[in-house]
Order: structure tokens, then sequence, then C-alpha cells
């Protein structure tokens, strides 16, 4: 955990060190004028850096040493054991997530696909909630 608030702190330090660069660099190239977009965008980047940097730094402080993930020698039951559960041979996932870029599709081209798109979502949602109720992994 302490890896990665390094990281972030590393990020926030090159994003504010871009903002004033991209800050100065587009003064001269528009003749006196900033960029606005790509300056706030760069500042909230470096900004989200260092929130990000010192939360994580603070809770690895919180944990007194490193967490069962950084250790090389740590067990899988090293960790919550409790990280829910997945099935590795489900498509209904896959199939959900198609359901949802053709509904989003259909938001942003044509209402009409987004007619196609909900009857999708529905079938993938129900499979996907039901899948241990039916077939070889019924419980």
């Amino acid at each position: 955990m302490r890896a990665n608030s390094v990281i972030f702190w590393i990020l926030a330090i090159f994003f504010g060190l871009m903002a004033v660069v991209y800050s100065l660099w587009s003064l001269e190239y528009y003749h006196g004028h900033i960029e606005y977009v790509g300056t706030v965008a760069l500042t909230l980047s470096a900004l989200l850096g260092v929130f990000l940097g010192f939360f994580l730094g603070r809770t690895a402080k919180g944990f007194g040493g490193l967490l069962p993930e950084d250790r090389l020698d740590a067990n899988i039951d090293d960790a919550d054991p409790e990280m829910g559960h997945f099935s590795p041979w489900s498509w209904w996932p896959f199939i959900l997530g198609a359901a949802i870029a053709v509904v989003a599709l259909g938001l942003a081209v044509g209402i009409w696909i987004a007619f196609i798109g909900a009857p999708l979502l529905l079938v993938a949602l129900v499979g996907w909630v039901y899948e241990y109720y039916r077939g070889h992994f019924a419980r």
C-alpha cells in the first residue's frame, strides 16, 4: 500500500509540473491567453493524485505494516476471506455488459436501438441472477 501511495504522489507531482508547463506553453502559443480547459484538467489530476496519495499513505500507517497482498510469502487465506462469489465459467457478465453497451449506444445514436437493448439487458440480468438455480450448477 505504501508503493501505491508513492506512485500517486509521483503522479501528483508530474501532473502539477505539467499543469505549469501547459499554462506557460499555452500563454506563449495563444499570445497572452491561457487555455483554461487543459490547465484545469491537469491541475485537477494533480489534486486527485494528492488526495489518493495522502489517503493511501494514511491508511497504510493505520495498518501498521504490509498488507497480505503486498507480501510475496502470503497465502490466499491471509487476506479478507469474504471477497465475494465469482463464477469464472459464466458468460452472463459479458452479455450484460454488451446489453448495457447497446442501450448506451441507443441513448447516444438513436432511441430505437435502446428498445433493442432493453430486452437483452433484462434477459442478461435475469440470467446472471438465476444462473445457480438451473442446470448443472443448481443448488
